[in-house]
């Protein structure tokens, strides 16, 4: 390796060549190329991010779009971060650095684990995992991240993923600890994390690098990855949903009216009396405040959410909503002008502590943005994600992963069939044996069971689970037709399977 820095470590040497070496931080940069032509970057170009294109008729936000834009965000705030010579450039450097093209990386693989239909898929494939396999740590689309990264995709050399640098993997680690590790280490029950059990020795090999860095705390280039996330789906998931026509402009102001106006007369309801009716205008919003405030009472403040319900109402609902999206040219500038003032609104609201809070990464948005972030997100949560349109149709698309899951589940338990396999399938059930009988041997603690029959069993079950989720949301549809024998268009629908 030609640079010390122990952030620039790889999991294997390799040297890089002339031309790499011309470039100005050769290690990040080969990082951000091998993430950017790596085909599991490329699948999320036909992967939900919240609802499909077939399903709004409009060329709405994929996997890929939403990458793209968190990585513009993400090197906006870690440019600012990285030339800062102040006091907060210091705390910067005191704690590892923020590197641009590290950020820009962090960005584009931040997704690369999610699964076909979105978070539906990331919930039913951890139902599945759980229930069919007794895989207790599940499947969780962060965790499969980092695992696509550091095993299962590879560039020229077996065993060792992508061989990232330590900076780009710990980027990507955005709840550093296993299922189940989230309550202690943050103070608050988490249901996520970044890593399984048989990918920790490599995810602390990426944290090692950053000694000043508390365990169970994101490293600086991770938090900002994270904070452009936010700003990007709770911005863009709202230009796809006005786009769609899907935002009614009445009954979102009549919550919005309700709970400002009502407000001192919910305080006053119990929780409970609340979620009984969550359709009553004002008590989802209301509902959305009390989560706010047990959750993370270290930042929530009751004045800060009234002024974000307020800057919501004024400029979303009785600006934006007011006039329907009709597709004209007037209509694109007004969204991008809109979009465009939120976003420079927020890159600007960032913070950085030595110290934070246990619920906060060391850079944060400050406590208006936060609280704005919160009520933006509140919009497509409740308006669109509670539609029973929408969970009619997620309702099939879980259907459809329980299909495959059982369907390649009785194939490879076929002793007469199974060698016709798709390799991929038996390629990642392989690996999986690999990594579980491996941990037995290093890390028999993380493991409930040391049962060979087990452990075979749930390598099967974690092979079956990469596979399906490695999966386009066409391709889930093609490959459950193609098992159930209901296409006849048999190469076409088959086609990188």
């Amino acid at each position: 390796m030609m640079s010390h820095d122990p952030r620039t470590g790889r999991r294997a040497e390799e040297a890089l060549d002339e031309f790499q070496l011309a470039e100005d931080n050769p290690h990040f940069r080969v990082d951000i190329e091998r993430i950017r032509f790596s085909p599991y970057f490329s699948r999320l170009s036909a992967v939900t991010q919240v609802i499909a294109q077939t399903g709004a008729g409009l060329a709405v936000h994929n996997r890929l779009t939403h990458s793209v834009k968190v990585s513009a965000v993400a090197r906006a705030i870690a440019m600012h971060l990285h030339r800062d010579e102040g006091a907060m450039g210091e705390v910067v450097a005191d704690l590892g650095g923020c590197h641009p093209v590290v950020v820009q990386a962090a960005s584009a693989a931040h997704d690369v684990g999610h699964p076909p239909f979105g978070h539906l898929g990331e919930q039913t494939l951890d139902r599945l995992a759980r229930g069919r396999f007794q895989l207790t740590e599940g499947f969780e689309g962060n965790a499969q991240t980092y695992r696509i990264l550091a095993r299962l995709d590879e560039h020229n050399t077996p065993g060792v993923g992508l061989n990232l640098t330590r900076a780009v993997r710990a980027a990507v680690l955005k709840y550093p600890w296993l299922r189940g590790d989230g309550g202690t280490r943050r103070g608050a029950a988490s249901g996520k994390y970044s890593m399984y059990a048989v990918d920790l020795h490599d995810a602390e090999d990426a944290l090692g690098a950053y000694p000043a860095i508390d365990s169970g705390q994101q490293t600086l280039e991770c938090s900002v990855m994270d904070i452009a996330d936010d700003i990007a789906y709770s911005l863009h998931d709202l230009d796809d949903f006005y786009r769609a026509g899907l935002l009614n402009q009445a009954t979102i102001a009549g919550e919005f009216h309700a709970w400002r106006r009502e407000v001192a007369n919910l305080r006053t309801l119990d929780s409970a009396a609340l979620a009984a009716q969550p359709r009553v205008p004002g008590h989802a919003l209301e509902l959305l405040w009390r989560r706010l405030a047990d959750r993370d009472p270290w930042i929530a403040d009751a004045d800060a959410f009234d002024a974000a319900v307020a800057r919501v109402n004024d400029e979303v609902i009785e600006g934006l909503l007011t006039v329907p999206f009709d597709g004209s040219l007037a209509a694109d500038r007004s969204l991008a002008r809109f979009t465009t003032e939120w976003i420079h609104h927020l890159q600007s609201s960032i913070e950085v502590h030595r110290d934070p809070a246990h619920r906060s990464g060391h850079v944060s948005l400050d406590r208006t943005a936060w609280h704005e972030v919160a009520v933006l997100k509140f919009l497509h949560e409740r308006f669109i994600l509670d539609r029973p349109d929408l969970a009619v149709y997620q309702r099939g698309q879980a259907s459809v992963l329980e299909r495959l899951v059982d369907g390649l589940t009785a194939w490879l338990d076929d002793p007469y069939d199974v060698r016709r396999a798709p390799r991929r399938l038996l390629d990642l059930v392989d690996l999986a044996t690999e990594d579980y009988f491996q941990a037995r041997k290093a890390r028999p603690d993380l493991l409930t069971t040391q049962n060979d029959a087990e452990l075979q069993r749930w390598s099967v079950g974690r092979g079956i689970i990469d596979y399906v989720s490695s999966l386009t949301d066409a391709q889930a549809i093609q490959l459950d037709a193609l098992l159930r024998g209901q296409t006849e268009r048999l190469w076409e629908a088959g086609q990188g399977l």
